[in-house]
């Protein structure tokens, strides 16, 4: 056996050893998730965590975050490995004796995961601290569920604050119940798209319903909006550099026999590239007016600019791929056909370093087709445990071939 197939089966073992620990801290999060930059009870739950480890471990001064470094034996590079912890704003709506005790939050996107990964792995790599080269510096951030935590670390100088040397690469990992447990998928290039939200309120002149043509209704063009921002998606954008366009909500009204005045609706706009993200908000814009002026109608937009395109580093995942293939073997990674249309905010530090996000399987043992799963964000998303050896296992064999090898 290898130095490097002894190590790998070494770091599966020593996972597999702390495996009920992270199941434990990882129910412990699920029971009391919080939402937000705002996550105190999920932060000193973490750091009571690693405080037997003897990390240099530093509170954020405007949010609930933590970073921790793991200093090695001699100098190196600087690795920066990351996890979320901030829940959804939505009901869990499963019978698990571990599910949220709060009706109005839930860590369905697996963020609980995320945090007691990257705790197993800081447990496994402070044991092989002789064999570090540089600095491992480990993150937990508040806020990715739309707040933009990972922007708010970034301006408290996360890259550079306290280290000799600033980071060189970053990794993370989220966790997807529609992979099964034990495979990962990365891709080069756009992982995850752009996210734009918008509001339009479309505003006419009121009136009763049997004289339409004494009123403006702004019901049909509300409409007429929806249906031309489709158009403008398969007409307008390339279909090898794709958009989405999604509205989600339309209200107007308060009765069946009265004509409003105004039309309310709200939806996001997902891009892959930052050109097209640009031309589809410009023409967003155009097409709304437009269509506005054609009927009299008067228009407010407001655009809520989001997270970037999360783009992963083509070099950073072949050495993840290697990583994968010697860590859990060949057939346990696959390269992701086509990006995901989610968004991420570990997109703000992969614009300023060169690193990857990976999904690592956690798909449940009673469903035999991943693809089947409650995905992420579901109100009935539930995870394998048994995962969580293995996101322990990556982040720390990523951590050591990047800073020993």
């Amino acid at each position: 056996m290898t130095d490097r197939a002894a190590r790998a089966a070494d770091l599966n073992a020593e996972a597999e050893a702390l495996s009920e620990d992270m199941i434990d801290l990882r129910r412990r999060i699920h029971r009391r998730p919080e939402l937000g930059l705002d996550n105190p009870e999920t932060q000193s739950t973490i750091m009571a965590a690693l405080e037997p480890l003897g990390f240099d471990a530093q509170t954020g001064s405007g949010i609930t975050s933590i970073v921790a470094d793991l200093h090695g034996s001699r100098p190196g590079p600087t690795l920066l490995l990351r996890a979320d912890t901030d829940a959804l704003p939505m009901t869990e709506d499963t019978d698990w004796e571990h599910r949220s005790e709060h009706a109005d939050r839930a860590h369905v996107c697996g963020h609980d995961a995320h945090v007691s990964m990257l705790v197993g792995a800081a447990q496994m790599l402070v044991e092989r601290r002789d064999e570090i080269a540089g600095t491992i510096r480990f993150i937990f951030q508040p806020g990715e569920e739309g707040s933009g935590g990972a922007a708010v670390m970034m301006a408290e100088d996360v890259l550079t604050a306290g280290l000799e040397r600033p980071v060189d690469a970053a990794f993370a990992i989220h966790i997807t119940p529609n992979l099964p447990v034990g495979y990962v998928s990365c891709r080069g290039g756009p992982l995850m798209a752009a996210t734009d939200d918008f509001e339009v309120v479309v505003r006419g002149k009121g009136g009763h319903a049997s004289t339409p043509h004494l009123a403006i209704d702004p019901m049909p063009v509300a409409c007429e909006m929806v249906t031309a921002l489709q158009t403008l998606v398969t007409r307008r954008v390339n279909a090898l550099d794709p958009a989405v366009i999604t509205v989600g909500h339309l209200t107007g009204g308060s009765t069946k026999n009265v004509i409003p005045e105004t039309v309310r609706f709200e939806g996001t706009i997902r891009t892959l590239s930052a050109p097209t993200r640009d031309a589809v908000c410009m023409s967003f814009a155009r097409v709304i007016e437009g269509v506005a002026a054609a009927h009299e109608c008067e228009v407010e937009i407001e655009m809520e600019r989001g997270y970037p395109v999360t783009e992963n580093d083509h070099d950073f995942v072949s050495f993840v791929e290697g990583v994968v293939g010697e860590t859990f073997g060949d057939d346990s990674y696959f390269e992701l056909p086509w990006p995901v249309m989610g968004a991420e905010d570990f997109s703000y530090i992969l614009q300023a370093v060169p690193g990857a996000m990976a999904l690592l399987g956690v798909c449940p043992d009673d469903i035999p087709n991943s693809l089947d799963a409650p995905s992420c964000h579901s109100n009935l998303m539930r995870l394998n445990e048994a995962g969580l050896a293995k996101g322990a296992a990556l982040h720390a064999a990523v951590a050591l071939s990047y800073c020993t090898d």
